[in-house]
């Protein structure tokens, strides 16, 4: 069981909570270009962003997560977020253990982890410079299908400049990111029912061929399969 409803403390963040009942099944978690803070089992941790799906076996247990839009996860966190890249980190790794532990206690003490993941948050973002302003207007344009010569034009920076500022504020360049966020626009058309060829033009893919084997590399498995 997933949910999700908008943050009211973090602009653009998202809270999720999921339940897993059966162990033993297949989890595929894919690429999104985010950052989440996650309380599970007891504990809370960042899920850096990553650069292909995350597969394993499901255990049972809830899962409660604040997940940024991308680009505001490093302001909050207060580090680049390439230095989380593909990684998983406990959070009192990267902020003040003992605010942590009040965090934990809190939650243990009944406090609703989303709610409280959000206030800490909120609180770090206010103290920090906030995220790079240039950085949502370059996610907009390749999430819209821009390629990365458009989009430095479009925001005034030379490429190599671009890819500077995207791995800071993503984990990666931008075009990686782009064909992450070109890989959920894709998966959503097709998830609403639009034939796999369409999918292809829609989402700026040479051809269906293309977007499966996009889908297989991103997401590690065939189209059919990551849809089920």
């Amino acid at each position: 069981m997933h949910s999700e409803v908008p943050a009211r403390l973090v602009p653009g963040a998202v809270v999720w909570r999921r339940t897993v009942l059966d162990a033993g099944g297949l989890s595929r978690i894919l690429p999104d270009g985010c950052l989440d803070i996650i309380w599970t089992a007891g504990s809370l941790f960042v899920a850096g962003p990553d650069t292909v799906a995350r597969v394993g076996r499901t255990t049972p247990g809830s899962f409660t997560g604040l997940r940024f839009a991308s680009g505001v996860g490093p302001a909050v966190l207060g580090l680049p977020a390439f230095e989380l890249t593909d990684r998983r980190v406990d959070l009192a790794e990267l902020w003040r253990p003992a605010r942590v532990r009040e965090a934990v206690e809190r939650i243990h003490d009944g406090a609703e982890p989303g709610a409280v993941i959000e206030e800490l948050a909120a609180e770090h973002l206010r103290r920090g410079e906030g995220p790079d302003p240039l950085m949502r207007a370059v996610a907009a344009r390749l999430s819209a299908g821009d390629s990365v010569a458009g989009t430095a034009r479009a925001v005034n920076l030379g490429e190599r400049h671009l890819r500077r500022r995207s791995l800071a504020a993503f984990g990666y360049g931008p075009k990686v990111l782009g064909r992450i966020l070109r890989l959920g626009r894709a998966l959503d058309l097709a998830r609403d029912g639009v034939p796999y060829a369409q999918v292809a033009a829609a989402t700026g893919y040479t051809d269906q061929a293309h977007l499966s084997r996009e889908v297989k590399a991103l997401a590690g498995a065939p189209l059919g399969v990551v849809l089920a």
